[in-house]
């Protein structure tokens, strides 16, 4: 398996920190990031055969990822 680097200096440019990369923001014509769209869409070989592309990047970056909120009905709806 080959991983590639994260490039940048920055924190906030970081290869990982700013993943996962949708095919939208790869297919921009405004790439400002310090690493290729090549690593940010496929950051290992064996992603070349089998992408998937997420619809969204991260929601509200870690804390959307980690608190995920229920939209369902309260459970005395079902009694």
């Amino acid at each position: 398996m080959t991983v590639v680097k994260n490039g940048g200096s920055g924190v906030k440019n970081k290869l990982i920190k700013n993943a996962p990369h949708t095919a939208d923001q790869i297919a921009s014509d405004a790439w400002n990031r310090p690493y290729s769209r090549e690593a940010a869409a496929f950051p290992m070989k064996s992603l070349l055969e089998f992408k998937f592309w997420p619809p969204v990047a991260r929601v509200d970056n870690v804390y959307g990822d980690r608190n995920p909120v229920c939209s369902c009905v309260g459970m005395e709806n079902y009694s």
